[in-house]
């Protein structure tokens, strides 16, 4: 049932995002849930922020970049690939909204820009939303879905057109896009201590790149944002889902109920848990019983298979304990398992094998 009820949502959502801590498989459960999507006749596109770069592995390709990509395959849709390039994103936004070439011009050469566009902190989870923003709104796809990076840093990403909004309603940054009959005019004395104090710190050329960007981006602050309550929108529409991928430890679950929390705290429902590289169960049997049988039979083969069976069934059900909180915590959403692979994945053919376990009947 539960695997059905995924089928039915990467069918039905036209944004998907994963959501999880490092290291539990993100990026290939979006790709095979982009693939599948394909598979089954529509117009997917994966999207990752993971500087890792695991999607191209997962993929089996080179050189995926911040436009589209097309992945060949045998498909009844189409499956795409988009590696998040931050400052290339940065810079197509701000020459769309620029009010004309010079205002691109003056803002794309300045240094505080350059220093900025791809290295400031909540950058790259705002250009993420854009990009989402973009795919969504071009209406080539029928379904993106969107790699995020490792947990506590996607609480950036949900949060980035929020804190964009707010930084650009700032009484300091209006106070430093005041007109250019100066600055220190418009400000009182406490702001111009503050900003003296700033310029001894970074730096008077710094500091007066950073004065000629902000006044060279005066007038643009309406597009951003409105792009920013867009992404909102899309963020909150009933066609997007977001998808948490844990795996069966201790510490990645924690991680899990920890931004299942948060998705809650801003009505945003948990749709599926997808739980990662999960150990098989062999039967019903408890471990207490496969040990007592493999003392009965020590020292003969039999003797060993059931000792090794009492480990993996003991391994098991602590991972069961591990998720039944979780599981729990974010009902009525579907939870899918997904076992360990005999290999990495690093081609179609391995997205394939995870996509058997997400989407069996």
């Amino acid at each position: 049932m539960s695997s059905e009820a995924l089928v039915e949502l990467v069918g039905s959502s036209e944004i998907i995002i994963c959501c999880g801590s490092g290291g539990v498989g993100k990026t290939t459960v979006a790709a095979a849930l982009a693939q599948h999507a394909a598979r089954t006749g529509r117009r997917a596109v994966v999207v990752t922020i993971d500087p890792a770069k695991r999607l191209a592995d997962a993929l089996g390709l080179e050189g995926i970049g911040n436009e589209p990509v097309r992945i060949e395959g045998d498909f009844d849709g189409e499956l795409w690939a988009v590696m998040l390039d931050t400052k290339s994103t940065f810079d197509a936004i701000v020459t769309r909204y620029a009010a004309d070439g010079d205002q691109a011009e003056r803002i794309l050469g300045n240094r505080f820009y350059r220093n900025i566009s791809g290295a400031l902190s909540g950058t790259q989870e705002y250009m993420a939303m854009e990009k989402l923003y973009e795919l969504r709104s071009e209406g080539h796809f029928d379904l993106v879905v969107v790699d995020t990076p490792p947990t506590r840093h996607a609480l950036d990403f949900i949060d980035a057109p929020r804190r964009l909004t707010r930084f650009l309603d700032h009484r300091l940054y209006r106070v430093i896009t005041a007109p250019t009959r100066g600055v220190m005019k418009a400000v009182n004395a406490a702001a111009q201590t503050f900003i003296r104090g700033v310029s001894r710190v970074v730096g008077s050329d710094v500091f007066d790149d950073a004065i000629a960007f902000f006044q060279a981006f005066d007038g643009m602050e309406e597009g951003f944002k409105e792009r920013a309550r867009h992404v909102l929108d899309l963020l909150n529409d009933r066609h997007t889902a977001f998808v948490l991928v844990a795996s069966p430890r201790r510490d990645t679950v924690e991680e899990a109920r920890f931004f299942a929390d948060k998705l809650g705290e801003s009505g945003l429902p948990v749709r599926a848990l997808i739980v990662n590289r999960m150990h098989p169960r062999f039967g019903s049997g408890r471990p207490e019983a496969h040990r007592e049988r493999a003392h009965t039979l020590a020292g003969t083969p039999l003797g060993e298979l059931y000792a090794n069976l009492a480990d993996f069934t003991l391994v098991a059900a602590r991972e069961e304990e591990h998720l039944e909180g979780l599981a729990d915590q974010v009902a009525p959403a579907p939870v899918v398992r997904v076992p360990f692979l005999r290999s990495d994945v690093h081609d179609l053919a391995g997205l394939d094998e995870v996509g058997t376990h997400l989407f069996a009947g």
